[in-house]
């Protein structure tokens, strides 16, 4: 009986392999599909090597797929990174990386991740719609930037504006708590990624 059970529990080991390590390449490409059209961003592991695996990580996982750009602010950034589903960005959104010390500074059409405090990067990033030198002293660290499609970031619906209670539409807890719930139906005109997969 224990040599059959000694048996079973070796094949059931044999049935779970580890996960194989994933390297992530010192730069690679990301193309977005959207609501608007297409744009390709170029991450670069040398500006921030947590963000650029954080970023590849949530590519590979379809993270942002059908994920809005909720807060879309002309003249300095366009926000996305909440998962479709708030349950799934309810924990990920917790998932913080360490931050990465500045080496590019956000000009337009660098990606930064969003945060609240120092070591708060989880999964929510920025586009850089002009130079915002202000972002380089509050310690926002670029790791890629947009080489194709820009002028479909520019395009992207700002009308709802910024977070209440400065703007008077978008609650900033319910984006994190409800996700496409919350801002389909009350907000659709956002524009929209339906893929975000690597560029061959």
């Amino acid at each position: 009986m224990r040599s059959s059970l000694a048996l079973l529990v070796l094949l059931l080991a044999g049935c779970h392999k580890p996960a194989e390590k994933v390297v992530v390449p010192e730069v690679f490409r990301v193309q977005f599909e959207t609501s608007k059209g297409n744009f390709t961003v170029e991450v670069h592991r040398a500006w921030a090597p947590r963000g650029a695996d954080r970023f590849h990580e949530l590519v590979r996982m379809r993270y942002f797929d059908q994920g809005r750009f909720f807060r879309v602010l002309p003249g300095f950034i366009a926000q996305f990174g909440v998962h479709n589903k708030f349950q799934v960005h309810d924990v990920w959104r917790k998932m913080y990386i360490p931050d990465d010390p500045p080496v590019a500074k956000n000009l337009r059409a660098t990606l930064a991740y969003a945060k609240s405090d120092p070591g708060t990067r989880a999964t929510e990033v920025f586009i850089n719609l002009k130079d915002n030198p202000d972002l380089d002293e509050q310690r926002f660290v670029p790791f890629g930037v947009v080489v194709d499609g820009m002028n479909v970031v520019d395009q992207f619906y700002s009308g709802y504006g910024e977070f209440r209670p400065k703007g008077k539409f978008l609650d900033a807890g319910r984006v994190e708590e409800e996700a496409n719930e919350y801002l389909v139906p009350r907000f659709p005109k956002l524009d929209y990624i339906t893929s975000a997969k690597f560029a061959q």
